[in-house]
């Protein structure tokens, strides 16, 4: 595989172990790897409790902490809300890449449907490696440390993403 640039997609609300996996495969298959932080337009959701600013965080310090930063472009993008449209929208704001790394079967469909190269990187421990489920441990003041990269952790200490999450969750049942 001959991969110039290459694009790893994801919400990262937390980058995880298994994110952290997945790039380092990506970026051993390609000169560039563009990871892009989707979803930026949400924050302060019980799915999406992280706001862009704090992920992109989260990702450029866990790639510098992995010694991928030099290899990784960090950058985000909104949702448009139209499955037809995203890929282009996608590539409306991205440099161009040459192949796409994804296990999401809809990324998938898109980006082989407009023709893209995509390539499977590897998944290990799905049920724990997994945004929801680190997002509930950190609902219920759970140890996420054996999950998460540590400068992630460091960053969700920082912003009390626990407490964040329990207030989102006693908004949600307010119905504010």
């Amino acid at each position: 595989m001959n991969v110039k640039t290459g694009l790893f997609i994801g919400r990262f609300q937390p980058i995880h172990n298994g994110h952290m996996e997945a790039i380092r495969h990506a970026a051993s298959k390609c000169g560039t790897l563009i990871v892009l932080v989707g979803s930026s337009q949400k924050s302060y959701e019980m799915g999406d409790p992280f706001t862009v600013g704090e992920r992109v965080g989260m990702v450029h310090e866990s790639l510098k902490g992995a010694g991928l930063a030099g290899k990784c472009i960090v950058l985000s993008v909104p949702d448009i809300q139209n499955n037809a449209l995203w890929v282009a929208h996608i590539k409306s704001l991205v440099p161009p890449f040459d192949a796409v790394f994804s296990n999401n079967s809809l990324v998938k469909a898109l980006f082989t449907d407009a023709r893209d190269k995509v390539y499977p990187t590897p998944m290990s421990n799905r049920a724990e490696l997994e945004g929801t489920a680190i997002r509930k441990l950190l609902l219920e003041g759970k140890d996420v440390s054996g999950l998460v990269p540590p400068e992630a952790l460091a960053a969700m200490d920082r912003i009390k993403a626990g407490e964040r999450l329990r207030l989102i969750a006693q908004t949600d049942r307010d119905g504010e």
